[in-house]
């Protein structure tokens, strides 16, 4: 092999490593950069000048001091999982970015929400094939889920407890 055409392919190499470090920076960068969606915390004084977080225009969720504090599988493949409640909802689905990712046939990938609403958990199907049901009825809107009462996704059952 030529002089002239080691030397073109180490040139090229350069070349293409070179793109591919490029490419790389601009990915990381765009997935760094903020949703146009995304709204910035606030801070808010509360009492004596102390502050805290805040999020505006989002609506208060508070949890009663009696209200469930877990949510556990009681059958199905992921038995014993076990969720801690807080004001954050939880979606159950196949897709990756649920709270409780199911592998199962007979879940949608965006199957079901549970949902804190004044205080209650508001448990709503997202218009799943096969349907969310609470202790052998189909939901056809979104309800109260209380302690003791079944949950089923699929084939995984689930409960509230405290």
């Amino acid at each position: 092999m030529s002089e002239l055409m080691l030397t073109l392919l180490r040139l090229g190499f350069l070349a293409v490593l070179w793109a591919l470090v490029i490419i790389t920076v601009l990915v990381l960068r765009r997935d760094l950069r903020a949703p146009r969606d995304a709204r910035p915390l606030v801070a808010v004084t509360v009492g004596a000048g102390a502050s805290r977080p805040f999020a505006p225009d989002r609506p208060k969720k508070k949890q009663a001091k009696n209200s469930p504090r877990t949510l556990i599988v009681v059958e199905g493949p992921l038995n014993g999982t076990v969720i801690p409640l807080g004001a954050a909802d939880i979606t159950i689905g196949r897709a990756p970015d649920s709270t409780l990712v199911l592998d199962d046939d007979y879940a949608s990938n965006n199957h079901a929400r549970i949902s804190l609403v004044d205080g209650a958990w508001i448990v709503q199907d997202m218009g799943s094939t096969n349907g969310t049901w609470i202790d052998k009825t189909r939901l056809t809107a979104p309800i109260a889920l209380t302690p003791g009462r079944q949950l089923k996704v699929g084939r995984t059952v689930l409960e509230l407890r405290r």
